[in-house]
């Protein structure tokens, strides 16, 4: 500086500045990246325990180096779920799994076990439901044929038609002036011939085995003869006989008994005429076959 100059003088500004001033904000760079971390970690955590033992062997699959993919469809092994179709996206292990829990049965083999047993269940609950339909078809005709018989019309009241767990059930009953046996004799009258030749003509539209029972009442006194057994069994031969004559075969008659007075149609009133009676039942089987000659 020369003398006499006046001295230069320079003013300098520093601006003063916050923390970052001294690391530049690295950290939330850092902070970012941290959480992103964290994200990825617990997303892989739920997609662990979301996924099926399959879905994890295709992953594990799609990322092995020498893995091949297998998958039929341009979806790809991871997460593409599993089909049981070839046309859809399935991961390696599905099949495996399937044939493992399912194996194929061996050749020439029978399944004797459940399978058959519900097989003839079925086939025994449509047998039943078509014997059924065939008993309620022979109520029906019966009825049927009251009505059109006009020397049946009078005695309708003495038919009492129903079906039981054993079968169909025709019973000729007694009533008061109207009995269809001479007193304490198995010989019928025309009134019983009638009912018992109109049954007929139902029960041979049937194949189905018959049985025939004689029923008494008690006496006046409220006791059982023991003479009654003979004659409820007279009774219902008696029955029987007129049955084939009408044209019933004789090897349809499965059992002809006599029940006295112990199975009373009114038990609270064992004296009244409605329990003398002739019990028919269309047995709720198959029918018998004929005997095979060739055997």
């Amino acid at each position: 500086m020369a003398v006499g100059e006046a001295p230069t003088i320079i003013i300098k500004k520093i601006k003063k500045g916050g923390h970052a001033g001294h690391h530049g904000g690295a950290w939330k760079v850092a902070y970012a990246d941290f959480v992103t971390a964290m994200m990825a970690f617990f997303l892989l955590m739920w997609l662990i325990n979301t996924t099926s033992p399959e879905q994890k062997r295709g992953i594990a699959d799609y990322f092995a180096p020498a893995s091949v993919s297998e998958t039929t469809s341009g979806s790809g092994g991871i997460l593409g779920g599993a089909a049981l179709a070839s046309s859809g996206a399935k991961s390696s292990g599905s099949k495996d799994v399937i044939q493992a829990l399912a194996p194929e049965a061996p050749p020439n083999v029978t399944d004797t076990g459940q399978s058959q047993n519900q097989s003839q269940n079925a086939s025994a609950g449509t047998q039943d439901k078509a014997d059924d339909a065939a008993l309620t078809s022979a109520a029906q005709s019966l009825r049927q044929a009251m009505q059109d018989m006009p020397e049946l019309t009078e005695l309708s009241k003495q038919i009492i038609v129903d079906q039981t767990p054993e079968g169909l059930r025709v019973q000729l009953v007694d009533q008061e002036g109207r009995s269809m046996f001479k007193e304490g004799s198995a010989e019928p009258n025309d009134r019983a011939k009638v009912l018992l030749q109109a049954v007929a003509k139902v029960v041979n539209k049937l194949p189905n085995r018959i049985t025939i029972a004689g029923h008494t009442s008690a006496d006046a006194g409220g006791a059982k003869p023991s003479s009654d057994w003979a004659l409820s069994s007279s009774r219902a031969d008696t029955s029987r006989q007129i049955l084939q004559a009408a044209g019933v075969d004789a090897d349809r008659i499965y059992e002809v008994a006599g029940k006295a007075a112990s199975d009373p149609l009114y038990p609270d009133d064992p004296l009244l005429p409605g329990n003398r009676r002739i019990t028919i039942v269309l047995l709720r089987e198959a029918p018998v076959l004929p005997p095979n000659p060739g055997l």
